[in-house]
């Protein structure tokens, strides 16, 4: 099966932003649409929303004249859910209400024809669920389309239980028609976004909450240290308090109060507070009355330090291997140890550095970690950690060594796995469980990720940069430290990393 012809007028039905926003993307692919919304003269509004955004777009040379007035010309807003009998797709995008949509989709089996596709837009009700009151629910597929839809590339295409393979199919050839990249999943909490997505904001919540660092220095690590594109506590504060908590709270109870799923309480209270983000002037951040940008604090950056002399290199220092060559290029000498297989740096004092494994400062005598970073070379802030044991000596090797590479330095707790490396090893592992139990496949989630939520790599495309045992290692020593369930490693990153070890054991 094929998309919709052109031909073929296609609905949505609500029309707040999201509603508009798809309705815009198929009137720019060349679709006629209809227009439902069951509050009385919203969709005549929308309809005129629509067609001010594409003025707009001609404005900004990214329309031409003409195709407006066509697309113009396609749209027609309609009072009565019959005004959509002749429709041979029909979106949803109406309240995040089970029963709203359920009562929808019902009403519309006897006012279109059966092979009319329904998609529901929904981004944390079960696709199943909803088309469990249908007559037919093999018509019904999820279109998740991410805001602003015109903008965003990604449509998750959700196969529900009883989805039929050509619903689906016509669902994902349409969203590729209408311009954008689809991915298809099954229907599970979270689908594959909001589901792998969850670890970014919770291990910067959770760093936060364990008093390791300030939300600007954190956000800071994430940004300049971990290369994503926002830090979590910005990020949330643009999506909304309320709204990404909500999400949160959707997939946690879904997998029924998993614990790898736990809300926050520092966010939860932020809600309670009101300060729900960029919407009410207040979140994470302060943004005055009106203003776009956030007043934040600045992020922790450690006073100017003399570099050592020289640094000792146990070993390769595994995914902070290039962090040799820069040393030497900054004028630092590097002394190589073959005969110890560690993977650290040890400084002219005696102390070690060594890169977030998952285990705390505190634990050996005069240890420095430094986190994660998406690139060394790149990276213009890097995150140390030490504990009330570490001498202040050793500190202020390991703050000039990073200041000579033309590093900003962020100390802060002695927080296990640190920043990134926490955050990174644990969307890694979620991407294993889910393409393990059948949700995606590596590629799809892989392009979910990047471009749903802009992260600099896929999982496994990190995965793979990082060696297949770099996840479990950190998420195992995490787990001994804490034995919540939190940071235990799937039997998927399990099975991966354990037969990697194998057929490196066979060989050896």
């Amino acid at each position: 099966m094929t998309a919709p012809d052109l031909s073929s007028p296609v609905a949505v039905v609500g029309t707040g932003t999201m509603g508009q926003g798809i309705a815009q993307v198929a009137l720019v692919a060349g679709h006629a649409v209809r227009l439902y919304d069951a509050v009385p003269g919203r969709a005549r509004e929308a309809a005129d929303a629509i067609g001010a955004r594409l003025d707009r777009l001609v404005e900004k040379d990214r329309l031409a004249a003409a195709d407006r007035d066509a697309a113009r010309g396609r749209l027609l807003p309609t009072e009565e859910l019959g005004g959509l009998a002749d429709c041979t797709l029909v979106v949803e995008a109406v309240l995040e209400r089970l029963d709203a949509k359920q009562e929808l989709f019902r009403a519309l089996e006897d006012i279109v024809a059966e092979d009319c596709l329904f998609a529901t837009n929904t981004s944390s009700l079960s696709v199943t669920a909803v088309g469990g009151a249908l007559r037919a629910p093999g018509r019904l597929v999820g279109l998740h389309f991410f805001n602003p839809a015109p903008l965003m590339p990604l449509v998750e295409v959700v196969s529900g239980f009883a989805t039929d393979v050509t619903s689906a199919t016509r669902a994902y050839e349409t969203a590729r028609a209408w311009g954008k990249t689809p991915v298809a999943c099954a229907d599970t909490p979270g689908f594959i976004v909001n589901r792998i997505a969850r670890p970014f904001y919770a291990e910067a919540f959770a760093v936060y909450e364990a008093q390791g660092a300030d939300p600007a220095t954190i956000d800071a690590v994430l940004r300049e240290c971990g290369g994503f594109r926002m830090g979590a506590f910005e990020l949330t504060d643009l999506i909304g308090q309320d709204v990404n908590e909500s999400v949160t709270h959707s997939v946690w109870q879904a997998f029924f109060q998993d614990v790898r799923f736990t809300p926050s309480l520092a966010q939860r209270r932020l809600v309670e507070s009101g300060r729900l983000g960029r919407k009410s002037g207040q979140g994470w951040y302060d943004y005055g009355d009106g203003t776009t940008e956030a007043e934040r604090s600045e992020p922790h950056t450690a006073e100017e330090a003399a570099p050592p002399a020289y640094v000792v290199a146990e070993g390769d220092l595994g995914p902070a291997a290039e962090l040799l060559a820069l040393i030497r290029e900054a004028g630092i000498q590097v002394r190589e140890d073959e005969e110890d297989h560690g993977t650290r740096l040890v400084l002219p004092g005696g102390g070690q550095l060594a890169l977030a494994d998952g285990q705390t400062s505190v634990e050996f005598r005069d240890v420095v970690y430094f986190d994660l970073a998406l690139d060394y070379r790149r990276a213009t802030r890097v995150a140390l950690s030490a504990s009330q044991d570490t001498t202040s000596a050793t500190l202020s090797e390991a703050i000039g060594l990073f200041q000579a590479l033309g590093k900003k330095v962020s100390v802060i707790g002695d927080v296990p796995g640190m920043i990134v490396a926490r955050t990174v090893a644990r969307i890694v592992d979620l991407a294993h469980d889910a393409v393990a139990k059948g949700v995606a496949t590596e590629e799809d989630v892989d392009t979910a990720m990047r471009l749903g939520v802009n992260y600099p790599l896929g999982p496994f495309e990190w995965s793979r940069r990082l060696g297949r045992n770099w996840a479990y290692a950190l998420l195992d020593d995490l787990h001994l430290r804490d034995p919540s369930g939190r940071y235990a490693p799937s039997l998927a990153l399990y099975r991966h990393a354990y037969a990697t070890d194998k057929r490196e054991g066979s060989t050896s």
